[in-house]
């Protein structure tokens, strides 16, 4: 029986929001909703990140950890995370990659003048305050390109001579565009950090239990194992706010 403190209600899971893997984020979420027994039977596709996150119907949805502890954390109950299964990653955390067309230390391409970094927001834990740690400040050039995928491009077409790349969106990238990153190489790593919340409104965090229950059956379901090895995914970490409140010691500026 759906609960009556949760209709109507809109489920989003979008931070990886790769055409070619709409279909099997579709999967994982129906398996998700049938171990859940209520919720949204479809995910929300048409508003994306950062609106969802403030849609009046959520119910639950993925967000970014950066704007989970400057923006959100006292709209939000964290559920948890995924576990990806990618370089670098294990028990719900990982670090994004460095990565340049030149296949040497990022430290060397740091100290060299005019250096450009594209990044693909400011507020973005992988692309902006990671690459900001490893470059100990903002680099002084930049290219904002709004997308993982699209900094992959800019350091790939000579606009910018490094980035930083959430794990998986540069696993994913590899898997669906192997052309795009065949000439570039991985040069340093950012610092380790929890993987994308999945979080719920206040409201709901009465919820979160069996949220978490759901999500933690969903990935084990050998019906969500497709969906499951495509999306890298391996487990899910329950977690809470304070597993991400020590990310506000990370260098944003």
């Amino acid at each position: 029986m759906t609960p009556t403190d949760v209709a109507p209600m809109v489920a989003s899971l979008a931070m990886y929001p790769f055409l070619p893997l709409r279909q099997v984020t579709d999967s994982l979420w129906s398996v998700v909703q049938s171990h859940l027994g209520w919720g949204p039977t479809v995910l929300e596709w048409d508003v994306v990140t950062p609106e969802v996150w403030s849609h009046p119907d959520l119910l639950v949805a993925q967000t970014c950890g950066w704007p989970l502890v400057t923006r959100l954390a006292d709209r939000m109950a964290v559920v948890g995370t995924f576990d990806y299964d990618v370089p670098g990653a294990s028990g719900g955390n990982y670090q994004s990659v460095l990565i340049s067309r030149e296949a040497v230390p990022f430290d060397v391409l740091r100290s060299r003048p005019g250096v450009v970094a594209a990044r693909n927001a400011s507020d973005s834990l992988s692309g902006g305050v990671s690459l900001n740690q490893a470059w100990d400040g903002v680099p002084p050039l930049l290219v904002e390109t709004g997308a993982h995928v699209e900094s992959v491009r800019a350091v790939a077409d000579g606009r910018a001579d490094v980035a930083s790349i959430d794990a998986v969106s540069w696993a994913l990238i590899g898997s669906l565009e192997p052309e795009l990153v065949r000439s570039l190489s991985v040069v340093g790593s950012g610092p380790l950090v929890p993987c994308l919340p999945v979080v719920v409104p206040l409201r709901y965090a009465h919820h979160v239990s069996e949220l978490r229950s759901a999500f933690t059956a969903a990935v084990a379901d050998p019906a969500a194992a497709d969906a499951c090895a495509a999306l890298r995914i391996r487990g899910f970490v329950p977690l809470d706010l304070e597993d991400y409140l020590p990310l506000l010691s990370l260098r944003s500026t």
